[in-house]
């Protein structure tokens, strides 16, 4: 009995010995394997053996790319505007041994690494500018921490700026702002149009009144041709300005007849001498 219970133990202790000594790596990952507390060897995919009770897996190390989220932070540009920014880190560990044996935590050191470049690019940066220069923050972003995280055996595939603004006090400013130039440019539309109506509306009467002369002139042409054939006619019995007042004086006549306020319209018996009484003494017959 005692001697099965030490077979039955013996081959308990072999099986956890292979256990131990047999490694399965998994495709994306590396092992760092540690001789005695100290770095030995770094296990590639696939089937591995170590030596049992010596070796020990320390550390199990994904090579596949990381996604690191940059928590968003307040950045102060150059004209001294108060801004939100975050970003988006992506990361492949080339080298395990550097990457856990180089820096205590390497996720928390590049997290701290970009949000301290991000605030340094951003600060030498007005806000128009960086509001629109996404490719440029990035392109230096990339450019500032790829080499200090090349010595922890990390490779940056690429950064993205994921969201870039004001603050909420900066965007209410800037909100009225836009609000009070949106008031100037209608109040200066609106004095344009002003303007421009005063203009029209002016030249519009001086057309007008360049027209009543030009009409007066004509008509003063026309009355002036009627004289000279009325004369003609009239062959000097009677002046022409006394036979043109007496057909004024009876349109005259004939418009206070039309209106609605004339009753009674009485016209003299002798409207010729009636006409020149109007026109003068040097007229009467």
């Amino acid at each position: 009995m005692e001697f099965t219970v030490i077979i039955l133990a013996l081959i308990a202790l072999v099986v956890f010995t292979i256990y131990k000594g047999v490694k399965m790596v998994s495709q994306g990952e590396k092992w760092i394997i540690q001789r005695l507390g100290k770095y030995h060897q770094t296990l590639e995919p696939g089937l591995n053996f170590i030596i049992p009770y010596v070796d020990n897996v320390a550390y199990k190390v994904t090579t596949k790319d990381i996604v690191l989220d940059i928590p968003s932070q307040e950045v102060i540009t150059r004209d001294n505007v108060v801004i939100i920014a975050n970003a988006v880190a992506y990361i492949n560990i080339v080298q395990p041994e550097q990457a856990v044996y180089g820096i205590e935590n390497y996720e928390h050191g590049i997290r701290n690494l970009v949000q301290t470049s991000l605030r340094s690019i951003i600060g030498e940066m007005d806000l128009d500018a960086a509001l629109s220069s996404r490719d440029q923050i990035k392109a230096q972003l990339k450019h500032a921490i790829s080499d200090d995280i090349s010595d922890w055996g990390i490779t940056l595939k690429t950064v993205e700026i994921q969201d870039i603004k004001p603050s909420a006090t900066m965007q209410l400013a800037m909100e009225e702002q836009a609000a009070a130039e949106r008031q100037r440019r209608a109040t200066v539309t609106r004095a344009d149009g002003q303007k421009q109506a005063a203009i029209l509306e002016a030249d519009g009467r001086l057309e007008a009144s360049r027209r009543d002369a030009e009409a007066q002139v004509v008509l003063a042409r026309g009355s002036e041709e009627s004289i000279r054939l009325i004369s003609q006619a009239m062959d000097g019995k009677d002046m022409p300005v006394v036979y043109l007042l007496g057909e004024q004086y009876i349109k005259a006549m004939n418009e206070m007849a039309k209106s609605n306020n004339a009753k009674m319209v009485v016209l003299p018996a002798d409207i010729l001498n009636t006409v020149k009484g109007l026109a003068g003494d040097k007229f009467k017959v």
